[in-house]
């Protein structure tokens, strides 16, 4: 008769190489082979910062992806409006884990858009939320449905300041490291808001 079988001898009891806990924490366990995209996130109507939240939240309960991180809050100026034609912004970025391909993802973001009643009645208006995908993995694509890197991440401010914020060493495809695109920019009417806070989806 074999002795019976003792946790001593269990592979299953073995401490787990560093490596492997390394690359399960990169790579959510419900996700196969995900890859990691930027979302940037504005409100300038409404409850700006409820409405943010909201759509961190929303963005979660997506299947096939997982948000890993969330920005501070920024308020900005509205870009490419004059001065004072509109309420100012709240801005965020949200790092996330997704097996979505970008086609998919653009859909999730504009559901998203849609949910909390977003309008396009003209380009630069005001809106309740604005869901952009900023970039996704190191994909380069002038696909003119879906421009990856988005177009002009690398010449705002309110979407690189969040982004450096939460991923110092990030870069963007095509374009170099985004603290050196920050560098670059005046921050003039893009401030922290260290009284605000999003939390990260549990």
């Amino acid at each position: 008769m074999t002795a019976p079988f003792t946790g001593q001898s269990d592979p299953t009891v073995q401490p787990v190489p560093t490596s492997v806990v390394e690359q399960v924490d990169a790579a959510d366990s419900t996700l196969s082979n995900p890859k990691r995209a930027v979302i940037a996130l504005g409100s300038n109507l409404g409850n700006r910062l409820e409405t943010l939240q909201g759509a961190v939240d929303a963005l979660e309960d997506t299947p096939g992806l997982r948000v890993k991180a969330v920005s501070p809050v920024y308020e900005t100026e509205p870009w490419g409006v004059d001065p004072g034609t509109q309420p100012s912004y709240f801005n965020a970025v949200v790092v996330v884990k997704t097996t979505l391909p970008p086609a998919s993802l653009l859909e999730r973001a504009q559901a998203v858009e849609e949910a909390f009643h977003r309008v396009r009645d003209e380009r630069w208006g005001p809106r309740t939320l604005d869901v952009d995908i900023v970039a996704y993995a190191d994909v380069v694509s002038d696909d003119p449905a879906l421009t990856l890197p988005h177009p002009r991440a690398h010449e705002r401010a309110f979407v690189l300041a969040p982004w450096h914020d939460v991923e110092p060493e990030a870069r963007l495809a095509g374009r170099g490291p985004v603290a050196e695109l920050l560098a670059t920019l005046t921050r003039e009417g893009v401030a922290p808001r260290a009284d605000l806070e999003l939390r990260l989806p549990e």
